[in-house]
């Protein structure tokens, strides 16, 4: 899927998340105490998805954008 960071951050929360967990690409994950933080890589950029290990939801997402995408 394409989409750009802009795109991306103009749509509602519920559509990002879902976008992200359905069609991204897992990175990497890590637990610290009751949060599980996982990166997840969509198009060109990254989204760091924060779950609540003790109730299950989403607490928080952080979109960074993938700058070695831009390097030459």
């Amino acid at each position: 899927m394409t989409i750009s960071l802009y795109d991306f951050k103009n749509l509602p929360n519920q559509t990002q998340s879902d976008l992200v967990i359905n069609q991204g690409r897992i990175m990497n994950e890590r637990v610290l105490n009751t949060l599980k933080y996982v990166l997840y890589e969509i198009s060109c950029f990254s989204v760091e998805v924060i779950y609540n290990n003790e109730n299950g939801k989403i607490e928080g997402m952080n979109v960074f954008q993938n700058k070695a995408a831009y390097s030459n």
